[in-house]
């Protein structure tokens, strides 16, 4: 089983978008050494605590800091860009970096809508995300009538990324890998990823079905210290269903601790003349964060590998791309040595 790395470029707390963007680079680098596949890096604008909103110029760099290891984007959220520019801005870094890019393409804009609207000067944000994807073939298959040099001839693979069944049909459609965004989107893995092999159809570039499942995996030499370091990516999707996203934080001692501080006292939702209490705030809050996180793996190693072999057992992939919202750098690059080992020892035949 292949294994990679999904990296949004998060801000730690006390960092700024400098100090997240070299992290981005000194984590390829590592894992590079460790035998990954390939190192993806998200779209996403108007964050203070995101910096990957200018993905392609942060994919160049991180290519020009590695040597072996596949970078791209996880991915380029097609509509806000025209396939065209797409298409001579990866050309370039396939160009510069030879068999090294890859090229996710995603359907969402990455924002909020008014930000969409910014990104693409138009109130129509219905996506034409298929026509754009076949557009943008043509342009490195060279076969429309405007040329788009250096790409054109060019062989720079592309992945539909999705994290809903509509993704599934289209990536079966055009006979192209799928990628699912389990790490933040899980409720429909197992009947996105059943369609989509059930649906496939062999293209020129692919011949059987290939699905990467994205998930969160926080690892660790004891249970218990991984559960304490997956504090974290609590705290962090806790900010998302609240809309108070924040930098990574440290880890507190439990999930407990950190539902203690998700509301000051006195800060109660009011809806309408009902003021629900805090006690069942805080119950909607763990559910939302439970869904979104469904798709994690925590643990030692062992633990972490019986995980993966039951997550197996329900959905089939070849692949394994990990998030991991881990504070402390270095239990980060810890947490990613600990998954290569598990699975080079459980999972290296398949």
């Amino acid at each position: 089983m292949k294994l990679s790395v999904l990296n949004l470029a998060p801000l730690r707390e006390g960092q700024g978008f400098k100090e997240a963007m070299d992290d981005l680079v000194d984590l390829a680098q590592k894992v590079e050494g460790m035998g990954y596949e390939r190192y993806w890096i998200a779209e996403h604008h108007n964050s203070k605590t995101i910096a990957s909103s200018a993905t392609q110029l942060l994919i160049q760099r991180t290519l020009d800091q590695t040597k072996t290891i596949r970078v791209g984007s996880g991915g380029v959220m097609l509509p806000n860009h025209t396939p065209y520019i797409v298409a001579e801005q990866y050309g370039t870094l396939e160009t510069l970096y030879p068999n090294r890019v890859d090229l996710g393409l995603g359907r969402a804009p990455g924002t909020d809508q008014q930000t969409a609207r910014a990104i693409r000067r138009t109130d129509n944000l219905n996506p034409h995300f298929e026509e754009d994807i076949m557009e943008l073939q043509g342009y490195f298959a060279d076969t429309l009538p405007v040329h788009a040099y250096p790409a054109a001839g060019l062989d720079v693979p592309l992945y539909i990324l999705g994290s809903s069944t509509d993704s599934a049909h289209l990536a079966a459609k055009l006979g192209l890998p799928y990628v699912f965004a389990a790490h933040f989107a899980p409720r429909m893995l197992m009947e996105a990823v059943a369609i989509y092999r059930r649906e496939f159809k062999p293209s020129e570039t692919l011949a059987e079905p290939y699905v990467i499942l994205c998930a969160n995996v926080i690892m660790a030499d004891t249970d218990e210290e991984a559960q304490r370091l997956a504090t974290t990516q609590t705290i962090s999707f806790a900010g998302i269903v609240t809309n108070r996203a924040q930098k990574l934080q440290p880890p507190k001692e439990s999930d407990e601790a950190v539902w203690e501080a998700i509301l000051p006292s006195g800060e109660v939702p009011h809806f309408g003349p009902v003021a629900f209490s805090a006690q069942l705030s805080h119950t909607r809050i763990k559910q939302a964060v439970s869904q979104m996180t469904a798709c994690t793996f925590v643990g030692d190693k062992a633990s972490v590998a019986a995980q993966i072999k039951a997550m197996q057992k329900q959905v089939s992939f070849d692949e394994l791309m990990a998030h991991s919202n881990i504070f402390d750098q270095e239990a980060q690059a810890h947490s990613y040595q600990l998954l290569a080992d598990v699975v080079d020892q459980e999972f290296a035949d398949e």
